[in-house]
């Protein structure tokens, strides 16, 4: 397979999401195909950085993504991202050049559609569709923002790591135990002592029934 047969396949990825939520035209499909671009991301490496010029929004066809931010010193995870999903830093909505200050770190080597702002922007404007396909996608986010916020506010550490079990077995699946830690804002050493602890009790559970 070509490069270009390549990069048009993970585009074709990229709409039968997007399809998910509206059928998209032809004309939209064509726009999506013209204007968008394929990056590979090693792992470890940044998607995008503070320093970058943040011009895309970045849907994973493979690989696993975080994003976090920089407090003196200290890196604060704020999400996780799988396949198929849509990632990127967050622009004002008036148009100004003003974006979160957050880092998207590639966890596992990432294959990724580039979809530029102001492409977005205009297919807005000029398919009804591409407005269906994004107040769909932004209540998603909402929701998922929603779920990330209620979480930050639980005080014990072990309940946030218990509710985080409950939202999402993917992350504790898959996710290093450091970055868990760093999302739930404790050291990893307190997040190895509640998992022992929950595992004790799960086996104390197991022997009861049994």
């Amino acid at each position: 397979m070509s490069f270009k047969e390549e990069d048009q396949l993970a585009i074709s990825l990229l709409l039968s999401y997007l399809g998910q939520y509206s059928t998209l035209s032809e004309g939209l499909a064509t726009e999506y195909r013209n204007h968008c671009s394929v990056s590979k991301i090693k792992k470890n490496k940044f998607i995008l950085s503070p320093m970058d010029n943040n011009r895309f929004l970045y849907f994973i066809v493979s690989g696993t993504a975080r994003g976090f931010i920089r407090d003196r010193g200290k890196d604060i995870t704020t999400w996780f991202a799988f396949q198929n999903e849509i990632i990127g830093t967050i622009c004002h909505p008036d148009g100004q050049e003003i974006y979160e200050q957050e880092y998207l770190h590639a966890l596992e080597d990432c294959l990724l559609v580039c979809i530029p702002h102001d492409f977005m922007n205009r297919i807005c404007e000029d398919y009804p569709e591409a407005n269906i396909i994004g107040r769909k996608l932004m209540a998603i986010q909402y929701f998922e923002a929603s779920k990330r916020s209620i979480l930050a506010r639980i005080t014990k550490a072990s309940d946030r790591y218990r509710k985080l079990t409950m939202d999402s077995e993917k992350i504790i699946r898959e996710i290093p135990l450091r970055y868990i830690a760093s999302y739930l804002s404790i050291r990893v050493e307190t997040l190895s002592r509640i998992r022992k602890k929950d595992l004790h009790s799960s086996l104390k559970l197991i022997d009861n029934v049994a």
